[in-house]
């Protein structure tokens, strides 16, 4: 990526929502280097019945339990889910946790050369939450927080450096368990500084009154409790949050600051004296874990896509605020923001659903005491076939929920000269139809997990399948629905239709 001019960071005026979503569709693989305190996030769940008789607490009965990553751990998570080339730099020890850590990485399909192992008996950094009804009872941590030796600074340092020739953008997050004590920030800021290639460095601040550390870097994404403390100022109006973020920015010699302020959305300040007020919906909010490392994966990953920050903010703060509405740190897709961004716009994207809220639909159609219907696919050059296919399955139950590929699943499925259309085309073009009642974008190679979500009464996929697996089929079958196969209309799809445009043949008849 092109090195970013402080007059370009900040375009006049404001996006759409569909300028925003087609922004973020069409931002490629870039390559971020994550630095910061890695965290392993342990998960106990269960359920509590009765007060321990041995002192006043609850006893919880663990039902499951489950690891995932934490710190910038949850950064690097985001920006793999969000389809970024992710490569990790921290410290981790010589432990049990340090090889989950690296199992879990694995299973991401993240490198873990970045990674320096501190020999000296340093535990790695666990966080452990137990959990009832969606509820936390306890976290409990094991840490040291005393910056690293400096031997071990030195080899992370060389590692950073030695990647940041093909980087297009360093995040670093800081949740002062030790990593930036010394003088690592420093060192990352000068690769941003000058040189034949600077490279954007943003951070997340740890909370501390303290921020000379973040001297010199490109900007910082404090929320409003950390900034509050930074500057010893209070932030009661925007006016309170406008004049502290110019200090920061002022004082710490960066190119911008983008405060969040939780309910009242982002505010981006630069150096310039240029600043905008991005503001959010309202929210409800089940647990605030994971929301600011989820502003900076977003953050940083379109602002590495080439997009300044007029587009990148406002679609962290969606991005924020769905992370709020979940339950622990959850990643997302890009699909998932796409649809909130666009589920608030124009008519015929009203009934894009994410999976959480496709779900919710289909349960209040149960309450009701209908049935549920669901189908998925591509929907690339929507023709005759295809509406023929979607009323049919509308007439089997009381709503139909359309799970629909996005563009790069589509290329997994179809190859890289496939959709002719892009997802936001393609959604549009189904909402608009009264067949169809809910569309949910989906990532992956199947729509298994969107299934097991909605729990459709229904699962339709067309004749064609007759000899072949239907993806879903046991889970339907399995709380009691049933799988039927639609009738499809010969010589209709978007193949033979597409060759028959580029062959200039005869019209389909």
């Amino acid at each position: 990526m092109a090195p970013i001019a402080p007059d370009k960071l900040l375009a006049d005026g404001s996006a759409t929502e569909r300028q925003l979503a087609s922004a973020l569709e069409s931002i490629a693989r870039p390559t971020i280097l994550v630095v910061g305190d890695l965290i392993l996030d342990r998960y106990v769940w269960g359920s509590v019945e009765r007060v321990s008789p041995e002192a006043p607490v609850p006893v919880l009965r663990i039902e499951r339990e489950e690891v995932r990553l934490g710190g910038a751990g949850s950064v690097i998570a985001n920006l793999v889910r969000l389809g970024a080339n992710v490569i990790p730099f921290g410290v981790i020890g010589e432990d049990a946790p340090a090889g989950e850590f690296r199992r879990v990485l694995a299973e991401l399909g993240v490198p873990d050369d970045g990674i320096v192992v501190e020999r000296g008996g340093r535990p790695s950094t666990v966080k452990t939450r137990l959990l009832a009804s969606n509820q936390q009872l306890l976290r409990v941590d094991a840490e040291v927080t005393a910056a690293y030796p400096r031997e071990v600074e030195d080899a992370l340092a060389a590692k950073i450096e030695a990647a940041a020739a093909t980087a297009d953008l360093i995040l670093c997050s800081d949740y002062d368990k030790g990593l930036f004590a010394g003088g690592l920030l420093g060192r990352i800021a000068a690769l941003g500084a000058g040189g034949d290639r600077p490279v954007p460095v943003i951070a997340d601040p740890r909370k501390h009154e303290d921020y000379e550390r973040y001297r010199g870097l490109w900007g910082i994404t404090p929320n409003r409790r950390e900034t509050e403390l930074a500057t010893g100022s209070s932030i009661g109006s925007r006016d309170d949050a406008l004049r502290v973020a110019r200090k920061l920015v002022d004082d710490l010699g960066l190119r911008f600051s983008a405060v969040t302020l939780d309910m009242d959305g982002i505010l981006i300040v630069l150096s310039d004296g240029r600043f905008r007020h991005f503001p959010t919906r309202p929210r409800s909010v089940f647990d605030v874990t994971g929301a600011g490392d989820m502003v900076l994966s977003v953050l940083g990953l379109v602002l590495a896509g080439g997009y300044d920050l007029s587009i990148a903010a406002p679609l962290a703060n969606a991005a924020g605020g769905l992370e709020v509405e979940r339950v622990g740190v959850t990643p997302l897709d890009r699909s998932e923001i796409v649809t909130e961004v666009l589920g608030h716009a124009a008519p015929l994207t009203s009934k894009l659903r994410t999976q959480e809220e496709a779900a919710e639909a289909a349960g209040e159609v149960r309450r009701r005491g209908g049935q549920v219907v669901f189908t998925n696919g591509c929907f690339d050059i929507l023709h005759v076939g295809h509406l023929r296919y979607l009323s049919w399955a509308r007439s089997r139950g009381d709503a139909l929920v359309v799970g629909l590929n996005t563009d790069r699943s589509v290329q997994e499925l179809k190859g890289p000269d496939r959709p002719y259309f892009s997802e936001l085309d393609r959604a549009e073009a189904l909402a608009a139809l009264s067949a169809v009642d809910h569309v949910v974008l989906f990532d992956e190679e199947t729509p298994i997990d969107l299934i097991a979500a909605v729990r459709p009464d229904v699962l339709i996929k067309g004749e064609d399948y007759r000899d072949k697996v239907v993806v879903g089929r046991e889970l339907v079958e399995g709380w009691g629905g049933i799988v039927e196969l639609a009738p499809l209309t010969p010589g209709r799809s978007t193949s033979e239709i597409a060759e028959r445009i580029a062959g200039a043949s005869r019209p389909v008849s």
